[in-house]
């Protein structure tokens, strides 16, 4: 689908196509998708990405092209629960979405939506969808992003049924192991080790809590929180962890990694298709545009200087990806 861009009202929002009214109105969306058949949510020339189908969907309701925004871009395989993205309408458009119908402007978003991308068979849904609260930014906004990662390790826990969100694993794993491992990067580091850099951008990140735990039919599940995450850096981390886990390495290697603060070799990426963006998270209302102010004004900080500064203190020099740069699973951030 080809539409025009959309344009710039002088305060900032966006101005629909042809029309002189400023899309003052923004939507505050939850959708979860799997990201199994897609090319990860962004947008590409020649595959199929999740912003696509949400932007052509939102074309085909508005008759005009709609930017979304996303709380954190996934990669190709990756799957998310509760993905976060805001865009903005009309007052004319968000009153006229109801139609006929008895339903809310937001409840009539999501029921003509979810019809549009129902020819995706489940693939893709729309969770919820309503105003956003003041100083929303699905991107700017978020206080952290949460994973898990699911491992069958041993062939008689491999089940085809669920092979779409496990990663199998030959050997059996030391999950106590790989538990201690986990916790010892924990913590503000720069994990430059872990991650894909790009040019005058910083890997420093804090890593709030990555741990292994077996449930009772003896899956395992990595679970993962960071206010951010660089590209590459949860499939690394997991990849090293199970490396430590059947033996490859011995103990303190994902310690000693992050030391060593170089990609190389034994940086192994562990499969897209277990991991699950699970949810994303926000401060209060009152909070959000000062959140997004101040993750603006570090990140213009991080590009201008190489130094990630928070809170008045900078801390080690470093390179930190842009999350509109990338489309990696851990992006966005």
């Amino acid at each position: 689908m080809s539409t025009p861009a959309p344009e710039t009202h002088p305060l900032g929002a966006t101005v629909a196509s042809g029309s002189s009214e400023p899309a003052t109105v923004r939507m505050r969306m939850r959708l979860g998708y799997d990201g199994s058949q897609f090319h990860g949510w962004a947008r590409q020339p020649n595959v199929l990405g999740v912003q696509q189908l949400i932007e052509e969907g939102l074309a085909t309701l508005m008759r005009r092209q709609v930017r979304v925004v996303v709380a954190g871009r996934t990669d190709a395989g990756v799957h998310a629960r509760n993905q976060m993205v805001h865009f903005d309408l009309t007052p004319t458009e968000y009153e006229a979405l109801p139609r006929r119908s008895p339903l809310s402007p937001a409840k009539a978003l999501v029921r003509r939506l979810n019809g549009i991308l129902a020819s995706q068979e489940g693939a893709v849904l729309i969770h919820d969808a309503a105003v956003a609260e003041p100083g929303f930014d699905a991107r700017f906004s978020a206080l952290q992003r949460r994973y898990s990662y699911r491992i069958a390790d041993g062939l008689h826990r491999w089940d085809p049924l669920t092979r779409q969100i496990t990663m199998w694993h030959r050997e059996e794993l030391d999950v106590q192991l790989m538990d201690a491992e986990a916790r010892s990067v924990l913590g503000r580091h720069d994990f430059l080790s872990y991650c894909k850099p790009r040019p005058d951008a910083t890997t420093i990140r804090t890593l709030q809590e990555f741990s292994f735990t077996r449930d009772g039919d003896g899956i395992i599940t990595a679970h993962l929180v960071a206010d951010a995450f660089c590209h590459n850096m949860v499939r690394a981390l997991i990849g090293a962890a199970l490396m430590v886990g059947d033996g490859r390495e011995t103990q303190g290697f994902l310690a000693d990694r992050l030391q060593a603060m170089v990609r190389d070799s034994k940086t192994k990426l562990a499969h897209p298709r277990a991991l699950v963006l699970e949810e994303v998270r926000y401060p209060q209302a009152g909070q959000l545009l000062a959140r997004a102010e101040q993750t603006r004004a570090r990140r213009r900080a991080d590009e201008a200087t190489g130094a990630l500064v928070e809170e008045g203190n900078a801390t080690a020099q470093g390179h930190e990806e842009h999350p509109a740069k990338s489309t990696s699973a851990e992006s966005g951030r």
